[in-house]
């Protein structure tokens, strides 16, 4: 069954190519506009869908030494994938899960009242003896965190930063995909009275967005994520990132459709010209969004097949796209041959937009019906 299940890799409708080395180049590239502060890697999300083990150990060999995931679970893995590496929980600390934390030596990130006083109970049952966490503090994103208020309070009488043994405060910025939105900068001055409160304690504020547009938010460690992963991370830029995913489709079938005629559900999209037809085995139930699809007067999407643009014709199905591949070579629209859906030649940030999504989500919702083939040097073996 092994060697079946080998095989089979060769039949199916879509594949993956994550290019490991890229990954690395994109976490350097980064590291080196935050230095001096630290550069982590958020690796939530099965690392963005890229798979969790494999960044992890890849960006562990590259130096990467501390991680953000969002579950126990996900932290678990991360610790499996890297000994050593400080591993924080963003989600917080749920309520019971403290030993689980301390035997896999990870870190919470406290948002709460309730947390804090969970944590700081159990490293009093254990003389201390547990990792250090972090403290979340809302700074106005009014999702996760504690106010400056109650930060003041118990940083009056102990708690924080000594009997809840932080090691490290952060916020989340809300708007930094939008460098001038007038939030960032009501944030980072939030951020700045919240450090002033804790002296001596770690500080991190800046994602993807902030490490790539504004040194003032790097403090002592920056959290990239969507940017390791080659998405575009601010809005307007151009994205310096190399692309990490590459995803493709199989030609399953070559039609040709008179002018006139639709392809496809809802008869959404109507050929303008005699039009060769690649029907390719990638769908909706592959992550793929079916928003990407095409209608009369508004194409969809753009792959690339030979090292040409090919809209998405009409509607995405559960397994089935069309593709306008009239302009291609024949010798590349043979069956079998696959077209690129996103990756090197036809954007992953366009995609997004022309489904009305962003590529995050793009990214996580990649389905497991593909063929997964890493590349690089940190590739599993």
């Amino acid at each position: 069954m092994a060697a079946l299940a080998g095989d089979m890799r060769a039949f199916t409708g879509g594949r993956l190519v994550i290019d490991l080395d890229a990954l690395v180049e994109n976490w350097r590239t980064l590291a080196e506009q935050a230095a001096p502060a630290e550069c982590s890697a958020v690796v939530k999300g099965d690392a963005y869908g890229i798979g969790l083990d494999a960044a992890v150990r890849a960006l562990t060999a590259a130096g990467c030494r501390t991680f953000f995931v969002a579950l126990v679970s996900e932290g678990l893995a991360a610790r499996s994938a890297s000994p050593d590496a400080d591993i924080f929980v963003l989600n917080g600390l749920p309520a019971g899960a403290a030993p689980v934390f301390a035997a896999a030596r990870l870190s919470p990130v406290l948002g709460s009242q309730a947390e804090i006083a969970e944590w700081v109970d159990y490293r009093r049952s254990r003389g201390g003896d547990t990792p250090p966490a972090a403290l979340h503090i809302d700074t106005g994103m009014n999702r996760l965190g504690i106010s400056l208020g109650e930060v003041a309070a118990l940083a009056a009488n102990g708690t924080l930063p000594g009997r809840a043994g932080i090691d490290l405060v952060i916020s989340h910025l809300a708007c930094a995909d939008v460098p001038d939105h007038p939030m960032n900068r009501s944030q980072l001055k939030s951020f700045r009275a919240a450090r002033a409160l804790l002296p001596g304690v770690r500080v991190s504020l800046a994602n993807s967005a902030a490490t790539l547009t504004d040194r003032g938010y790097h403090f002592d460690l920056v959290r990239p994520g969507i940017a390791l992963y080659g998405g575009g991370a601010v809005s307007g830029y151009e994205n310096p990132m190399r692309p990490v995913v590459t995803l493709e489709a199989r030609i399953v079938q070559m039609r040709s459709v008179k002018a006139g005629e639709t392809v496809g559900y809802g008869a959404a999209e109507t050929t303008t010209r005699d039009t060769r037809i690649a029907i390719v085995s990638v769908g909706y139930a592959d992550g793929f969004p079916r928003a990407a699809g095409g209608r009369d007067g508004d194409p969809g999407a753009l792959g690339s097949l030979g090292g040409i643009a090919v809209p998405l014709f009409g509607r995405v199905s559960m397994d089935l796209m069309a593709f306008d591949v009239t302009d291609v070579p024949s010798e590349f629209t043979r069956r079998g041959n696959y077209i690129e859906l996103f990756g090197h030649h036809a954007s992953l940030d366009a995609v997004a937009a022309r489904a009305g999504t962003i590529p995050y989500e793009i990214l996580t919702h990649l389905g497991r019906r593909y063929a997964r083939r890493y590349i690089g040097a940190g590739r599993p073996r």
